[in-house]
């Protein structure tokens, strides 16, 4: 080769427009419709998060993984589109593969992207800086995993990665980003060209005409009828298909926690106010995405009742059918779809439930809210759990619009039935697994994502799980009220160590002020000790769009433990001698 065309060669090659690593992992995500990012910044993802935001892409950056995990997955679930989770390796994927699981659990579509360390290090592990096989411990605990070792494969994996999470059932999904990959450079139009827009990556699935018309034979045969509604009903986005179906079928109604609104819980067929009557006397049973776990006590046992009953399930998944219990009718397909083909089929020949029916589910709905309604209206100080959601049950009556994130043990139990909901997707709670920690990744999510107010409300114990991001409220000034329902410990503040030595096991610091955290911050800190003050300072902070915590004092000796779900902590039968 002479010398000039070797010199043109490498002036061709220097008037190349060059992209790398970085660029391209923004680029496909830009691509893809990704608006936000929730991350913690750290070695090697740091400038990823910085570029990110310079293309225009919001990064919200949390103070521990776990709460821009959780912050991602509920991202997820109220756009339908995957929630971004941005993190650095070993650790810090670990401490974010819990918000993965997580999420999985409960059909949340997130990717959990990680830097990681050099892969020719981590197989003959040579000891590298946080080394870890990232992909191989991902793996059981996420929907999809996958990693990228060339800077041309990038838009190829993050398009399966969104794929993968939107998909079918809906869930997490892990890709690994190893460090060496952000740097490696290629030229801009080819990279340009390997990127890839994901077209229709949740296709509807349409149920069998045979399975529908199954499905619509034992409904009609019901004297009974009830449907139950899960978070995927919610998840799914069918709000004015469902609500013509209820309305156009007549039949009484549950909704599971995160999926209350979807009707509201005020509805003339909403039975969420005669749960156990419903549950025990139907005969025919129609779950709307919604699964016969621990949270229906798998279908069976007392809960259900004597009455034999008869399982429609709607699922996504067909392998969810017959987890628990027969599904006597299978109805396999997108809940849209599903709900609209049983439409079909409700004609002018559609029996609607008898009047003794629905005059028994009324009877007992009107017994029990009767029953609740002075629990809610006392104004004692200091205040018992029913008192103060009394108060925050009202806020919600007059803001139907606002976001409800609820966590903790008597907290979350107790306002599941005493705060009603009026639009789909506007209660965020603890879902399929019951952890703890979600409450401030929920609420940062919720705000930017909606920028719709959002009131966290919060058992002390809860709180303490994911408590520093009131620093990241006040951050990014959100619109977030939180209010810590403050019994001085867990369940109850009043246990002792037998011994003298130390607090008891489940006991806080007495008369704690978690308002000064959030003043600590610049945001608004209350403390009130009744319900009329909680009510007032609800308000207030919510009109005003400003960072509020609400410390709100409860009596030590209110709550039970591990509020109704207490027969699932096993007691010591040996006496110790």
């Amino acid at each position: 080769m002479s010398v000039a065309v070797a010199q043109s060669i490498d002036v061709n090659a220097a008037e190349r427009e060059l992209t790398d690593g970085f660029h391209l992992v923004i680029d496909a995500l830009k691509l893809n419709g990704v608006e936000t990012i929730y991350n913690v910044p750290g070695i090697p993802i740091t400038d990823l998060g910085r570029m990110a935001q310079a293309e225009g892409i919001r990064v919200v950056s949390f103070r521990h993984e776990q709460n821009a995990g959780n912050a991602a997955a509920i991202a997820g679930f109220l756009t339908k589109k995957p929630g971004i989770c941005l993190t650095v390796s070993a650790p810090g994927f670990l401490n974010g593969l819990t918000a993965l699981a997580n999420a999985t659990t409960n059909c949340f579509p997130m990717i959990l992207i990680s830097g990681s360390s050099e892969r020719e290090i981590v197989d003959l592990q040579q000891g590298d800086y946080e080394e870890m096989d990232q992909l191989a411990i991902a793996k059981p605990l996420c929907k999809a995993a996958f990693r990228v070792l060339h800077a041309q494969d990038i838009g190829i994996g993050v398009a399966r990665a969104i794929r993968a999470a939107v998909s079918g059932r809906p869930g997490g999904v892990y890709l690994d980003l190893p460090a060496k990959l952000f740097s490696q450079v290629v030229d801009a139009a080819e990279g340009a060209k390997s990127l890839v827009k994901v077209i229709d990556p949740a296709p509807a699935q349409i149920p069998a005409p045979s399975a529908v018309k199954r499905a619509l034979d034992v409904l009609k045969g019901a004297k009974k009828p009830l449907i139950i509604f899960g978070k995927g009903a919610a998840y799914a986005q069918a709000d004015e298909e469902i609500r013509t179906f209820v309305e156009k079928s007549g039949i009484p109604f549950l909704q599971m926690s995160m999926a209350k609104g979807l009707l509201p819980d005020v509805h003339p067929l909403s039975a969420g106010a005669a749960r156990s009557t419903v549950l025990q006397e139907s005969d025919v049973v129609l779950l709307v995405g919604a699964r016969l776990n621990w949270l229906l006590s798998h279908g069976k046992g007392k809960t259900w009742g004597a009455a034999p009953k008869k399982f429609i399930q709607i699922d996504i998944e067909p392998k969810e059918m017959d987890s628990n219990v027969e599904i006597v009718a299978p109805l396999v397909g997108d809940i849209g779809s599903c709900i609209s083909a049983l439409l079909e089929g409700i004609d002018g020949k559609w029996q609607a439930p008898s009047a003794d029916w629905i005059n028994a589910v009324n009877s007992k709905k009107e017994a029990n809210i009767a029953k609740m309604a002075p629990k809610l209206m006392k104004n004692t100080s200091p205040m018992d759990f029913h008192s103060a959601l009394g108060a925050l049950r009202t806020v919600i009556k007059e803001r139907p619009d606002a976001i409800l994130v609820n966590e903790g043990a008597n907290t979350l139990d107790l306002a599941r039935g005493v705060i009603d909901m009026y639009q789909p997707r506007k209660r965020l709670d603890v879902g399929t697994w019951g952890v703890m920690g979600i409450g401030m990744g929920f609420a940062v999510a919720a705000a930017v994502e909606s920028g719709k107010p959002v009131l966290a409300v919060e058992g002390d114990s809860a709180f303490g799980f994911s408590g520093m991001e009131v620093e990241t409220i006040c951050r990014y000034n959100l619109p977030v009220c939180i209010v810590i329902f403050n019994n001085n410990g867990i369940y109850r503040g009043l246990d002792t160590d037998p011994t003298g030595r130390d607090p008891g096991t489940t006991v806080f610091v007495k008369d704690a002020r978690y308002d000064k955290m959030m003043e600590a911050f610049g945001g608004v800190g209350v403390n009130v000790t009744t319900p009329d003050e909680l009510k007032r300072a609800v308000d207030t902070a919510m009109d005003s769009g400003k960072p509020t915590l609400i410390n709100a004092v409860i009596d030590p000796a209110a709550g039970s433990e591990s509020g109704n779900i207490g027969s699932l902590n096993p007691q010591s039968v040996v006496k110790k001698k």
